[in-house]
């Protein structure tokens, strides 16, 4: 995937941090994280209780979510649902490998699976 070519794609925005904004903002916790690959925004995965990245794609119209998560390279379009491979955003493209998923450490609850959607 062309990143010159894909409105709604910044490729020098950088990630907003290394854990969801607003989860680490309010004590929650995550299953996965998802950037933005308009602004950067780093927010958690659509199985997570509050999902993050789903709301912030939706509120500021930025439809490009690409995952967080150490080795994977996907982009997912919001609002066509289609699936993308390779698109390349600046470093760092995934949370550091000591933070683990689900996260972030000492927050997850002992029942966090029941607690997926």
């Amino acid at each position: 995937m062309a990143k010159d070519q894909i409105p709604g794609v910044d490729p020098t925005a950088t990630p907003s941090g290394d854990g969801c904004v607003e989860c680490l903002e309010g004590g929650g916790w995550w299953f996965h994280l998802r950037r933005c690959a308009a602004c950067g925004h780093i927010g958690c995965c659509d199985s997570s209780p509050e999902q993050h990245g789903t709301k912030h794609a939706r509120e500021a119209g930025h439809p490009f979510l690409t995952s967080f998560e150490p080795g994977e390279s996907w982009t997912w379009n919001i609002e066509t649902e289609e699936y993308y491979e390779g698109l390349e955003l600046p470093e760092p493209t995934s949370h550091p490998a000591s933070q683990p998923s689900p996260g972030p450490l000492g927050k997850v609850p002992a029942d966090w699976q029941q607690q997926l959607r």
